[in-house]
């Protein structure tokens, strides 16, 4: 059975080169605009294995978005990486402290990214 993940970007054409990364290596791929929006589709999707999730977002941000669903009974154990620009380790601090397995800053190299999954995605 294929493993589901969601990816969260404001950005659609970002989402869409994650999402054929991750189909061509057999993934079923989510998407969301925000955290308001993964959220809800959280809500109406069945499982998500893992969560792909950038920093800067409107509506609600990364780093609240993934406080948020750690706080979640069905989430707390979903791997959550963060693909993002910021590279600061301030904020690299703050998201390993709120829960995120790995931070992969952009650009990056789809390989990298699907790599991580498959490591992460159980």
């Amino acid at each position: 059975m294929s493993k589901t993940v969601m990816v969260i970007d404001d950005s659609g054409s970002f989402r869409t080169v994650v999402k054929l990364a991750l189909q061509k290596a057999g993934y079923t791929v989510v998407e969301a605009g925000d955290g308001k929006d993964a959220l809800t589709k959280l809500e109406a999707t069945a499982k998500v294995n893992l969560i792909v999730c950038d920093v800067n977002m409107p509506n609600m941000d990364g780093l609240t978005f993934l406080k948020t669903i750690k706080g979640m009974a069905a989430y707390k154990f979903t791997p959550v990486i963060m693909l993002t620009t910021e590279s600061q380790e301030a904020k690299k601090s703050e998201g390993r402290a709120a829960g995120a397995k790995a931070w992969i800053t952009k650009p990056f190299q789809p390989s990298q990214l699907v790599d991580a999954v498959n490591k992460l995605c159980v």
